[in-house]
């Protein structure tokens, strides 16, 4: 059976931004719908604790060939570390305003974010049949050309939305209408 995962940034929750409309969302549709609250904050967020978690997850056998995972900020690069190192395969990533080492936002959100980094981004492409990169051409946070070399070593199937910023709420991002024609 088809599952979804919806994975929240630094310093966010599975309840911010577009994430509880796209969960409903699915959910009215009959999906089954994860949306993990992973640790943030300083001491808390960093991949060890990540991937901790997520593997629960993939304990229990929730995470494979069927699942989509929908990502966004410093998500998409958490992901593709855990999915490469723990060699699963899923069926589709949607990375939305994903980078990799990128540091310069603040103190707090670099030491968040840098365990998340990782060499060889582009090995993920191994784990997932298809990878799409939703991405703004003026996010406040993260450059534009991180997330376009994000995109670039991940995938071939950019969506790059005008004026979008980090794709937040922050931004008017409560829903998010443009991914569901990918998921």
């Amino acid at each position: 059976m088809d599952n979804y995962f919806i994975i929240h940034g630094s310093f966010g929750s599975p309840f911010s931004n577009w994430f509880s409309w796209l969960h409903d969302f699915l959910e009215t549709d009959g999906k089954q719908v994860y949306t993990p609250d992973f640790p943030t904050g300083v001491g808390y967020q960093n991949y060890e604790n990540w991937s901790n978690l997520f593997k629960v997850y993939l304990n229990l056998g929730l995470i494979n060939e069927n699942t989509t995972i929908i990502a966004h900020s410093i998500a998409p690069v958490f992901v593709s570390k855990f999915l490469t190192e723990n060699k699963v395969k899923v069926k589709k990533l949607i990375f939305v305003c994903g980078f990799n080492n990128y540091l310069g936002i603040d103190k707090d959100y670099d030491a968040v974010n840098e365990s998340m980094y990782f060499d060889n981004l582009q090995d993920v492409k191994q784990y997932a049949n298809e990878i799409i990169c939703f991405y703004s051409d003026n996010d406040p946070y993260v450059k534009y050309e991180a997330e376009k070399e994000f995109a670039d070593a991940v995938t071939t199937k950019q969506i790059i939305m005008p004026n979008a910023g980090h794709i937040n709420a922050e931004m008017g991002y409560d829903t998010f209408e443009e991914i569901v024609s990918y998921l």
